[in-house]
């Protein structure tokens, strides 16, 4: 038996947690041709939710479903690259009369399509290739609006179109979204301020025009009976307080808690016990495979910006972090300073902020800190 707690990725409905009622929602709401943006902090499973839906039969026979992560884009041109290709890639195994009809549609990009000795399409076209991409873009949905099947386009990291320089971004989206009636999209971010700016504000293009999901931690109870079971089909056993333990320390969030039972159950022999006396190892041995990782983020990040992130990580969540008080706390220079710090962080994806309170993304970089003792341990 595989280990049932994967890290990487979507398995299957065999090893994916609970949501039942988020997957029914969404099923509802695309069903009856919503659009709908999905909020929460990374690693809570956002993405494979998505996959689980898409997963099951009425989906995979019934729609065309397209998924594209946009994080690493910088521009429209980028977008419109991952765009094709995750669409050209999801086509492809459905056979040559699906994916002539998305080719003949990007004919403007026809040249640049690849094939393969046994005659199979692949996206060829590298960042910042595309010459046109307002004209790649118009192909891209004239096809989701002509396609054979009605489609569902979910574009993962949404928040990345607010960095991209050309102008009217959101308009322009938002513009093609809305005349394309034979697709429907989904919109799954993880900065919360940035999202909600882009659906929740009447001056922005997308005001008002999705259902808007914020997605919690999966509930303990759950949790506890879909870890427990997971060992028992494996011949092992697992403590009552293991999960319990685990969801406290890392506010729920699936990857951290996956990522240590996945540990956990690979050093439980079959018919023994996994207690909680096992958890501080799987955490140290997580943590030293990525040291030399936090070594270099450490030393190449400006003085400033460690300064502040060093400060943030002490207080676990921070909150009024331009305010005197916490300046003076953790000897930081200034307001300004610790804006201008503050933003680089927060491009960087090292510190996330939800409502006001900061914390860092990666809760393995803060305990890297406390063995370290470049923090106190909390």
């Amino acid at each position: 038996m595989r280990n049932p707690f994967v890290t990487n990725g979507y398995a299957g409905d065999e090893y994916f947690c609970d949501r039942i009622a988020e997957t029914a929602d969404l099923r509802e709401l695309l069903r009856n041709e919503n659009n709908i943006a999905i909020i929460s902090p990374r690693r809570l499973g956002k993405t494979e939710l998505i996959n689980h839906l898409f997963d099951c039969d009425e989906f995979r026979n019934d729609y065309h479903c397209f998924i594209v992560d946009i994080y690493a884009s910088k521009s429209i041109n980028d977008l419109v690259n991952l765009l094709g290709k995750a669409v050209l890639d999801t086509l492809r195994p459905k056979g040559k009369a699906v994916w002539e009809k998305f080719l003949s549609a990007v004919s403007s990009l026809r040249p640049e399509i690849s094939f393969d000795i046994n005659g199979q399409p692949s996206w060829s076209v590298g960042f910042g290739e595309i010459r046109n991409p307002a004209v790649t873009l118009d192909e891209i949905f004239s096809y989701l609006q002509n396609a054979d099947k009605p489609c569902i386009v979910a574009i993962d990291e949404f928040q990345q179109i607010t960095k991209y320089q050309e102008p009217n971004v959101e308009a322009t989206i938002r513009t093609y979204v809305q005349k394309t009636t034979n697709a429907h999209f989904i919109f799954s971010g993880s900065h919360r301020h940035l999202m909600n700016g882009i659906f929740t504000s009447p001056s922005r293009p997308f005001y008002q025009s999705v259902a808007i999901i914020n997605l919690k931690p999966i509930a303990l109870d759950k949790y506890t009976e879909f870890a427990t079971e997971k060992f028992e089909m494996g011949g092992k056993r697992l403590a009552a307080d293991v999960v319990p333990i685990l969801y406290e320390r890392f506010d729920g969030i699936t990857s951290y808690i996956h990522r240590v039972l996945n540990i956990l159950y690979s050093r439980t022999e079959e018919g023994c016990l996994c207690d909680a006396a096992n958890i501080d190892n799987a955490v140290d041995f997580l943590v030293k495979m990525s040291s030399d990782t936090y070594e270099a983020l450490l030393y190449q990040m400006p003085y400033k910006q460690r300064d502040l992130l060093l400060a943030i990580a002490s207080e676990g969540k921070a909150s009024q972090i331009l305010g005197g008080r916490f300046i003076r706390k953790h000897s930081l220079l200034s307001s300004s300073s610790v804006s201008a710090a503050l933003k680089g962080l927060l491009d960087k994806d090292f510190v996330t902020e939800d409502n006001g309170t900061y914390s860092l993304y990666d809760r393995f970089f803060t305990i890297w800190l406390e063995k370290k003792g470049l923090i106190a341990k909390r």
